[in-house]
């Protein structure tokens, strides 16, 4: 199978690292394109993959086609590349709010699988959540070819389109939250006189034990939370402060605001 990237920028290359590092593709089977030549360079060296400067030329020999581009240029590409695509061809694009209906006008044509995917920033270390909404003419074989390639980074949950935008804002986007309230974490044991370095080190793996609880347990994060708020310890009071300046609140308005973002784009 050949799998083609237009576009490599940093969550293609965690994507290719994955499909290689998990065995689903070796590097023959690979051909990417990037406009500029230190870009090509840097992942041909990364990852021994061929790279070319044609968008063309990686849309005629893929049979799985990601798309990896910013929405901004995504009609270019794609009115550049329209005619060339063989039919039958998975086209999978990663570009936030630009929509099956989008993609399909775009390459106005019925012999295309095309395949909306939502992947976030932690792929680039093997963590990576993956929404994954299939189009029109996508069969069970087709979907599952490319949840498996996108499980390669992470995990990949098929959700229906009416809820990828939902999927940015709790996860394509998610990360700068969590590094937000990292950031914010060390910062307060920096004020208790902890070394800035040792500060992030406990607040990150705070969260990434914290995280695993959810995910391994199932217990409710509500839960979770009462389990270490003690009666009348330090927690509980900590919790308070944060209640009181409306953390819930904040937090939800935030992914509001990227979900009504995504829907506007």
């Amino acid at each position: 199978m050949k799998i083609g990237f237009i576009g490599l920028g940093n969550m293609a290359a965690a994507m290719i690292g994955g499909m290689l590092g998990k065995g689903l593709a070796g590097p023959e089977d690979i051909i990417g394109s990037a406009r500029t030549e230190a870009t090509r360079e840097k992942i041909r060296k990364q990852y021994a993959i061929t790279t070319v400067q044609e968008n063309q030329q990686v849309a005629g020999e893929a049979e799985v086609l990601f798309l990896a581009v910013k929405p901004t240029v995504m009609s270019e590409v794609i009115d550049e590349i329209r005619e060339i695509v063989p039919g039958g061809s998975i086209v999978v694009s990663i570009a936030a709010g630009r929509d099956l209906n989008f993609l399909s006008r775009a390459f106005g044509r019925e012999d295309l699988k095309i395949i909306r995917c939502m992947p976030n920033t932690p792929a680039l270390v093997s963590e990576g959540c993956t929404g994954v909404s299939p189009g029109r003419g996508v069969g069970a074989g087709d979907l599952e070819k490319v949840v498996k390639l996108m499980e390669s980074f992470g995990k990949a949950i098929v959700v229906p389109e009416r809820l990828m935008n939902a999927v940015v804002g709790v996860s394509g986007s998610a990360p700068a939250y969590v590094f937000l309230f990292i950031e914010a974490m060390a910062d307060g044991a920096v004020a208790a006189g902890m070394p800035r370095k040792q500060a992030y080190e406990f607040a990150a793996q705070a969260v990434l034990g914290s995280a695993k609880m959810v995910l391994e347990t199932g217990i409710h994060p509500g839960e979770l939370k009462d389990m270490v708020c003690s009666p009348g310890g330090t927690t509980i009071q900590a919790v308070k402060v944060l209640e009181e300046m409306g953390m819930r609140a904040a937090v939800m308005d935030a992914v509001a605001a990227c979900v009504e973002k995504a829907e506007g784009m």
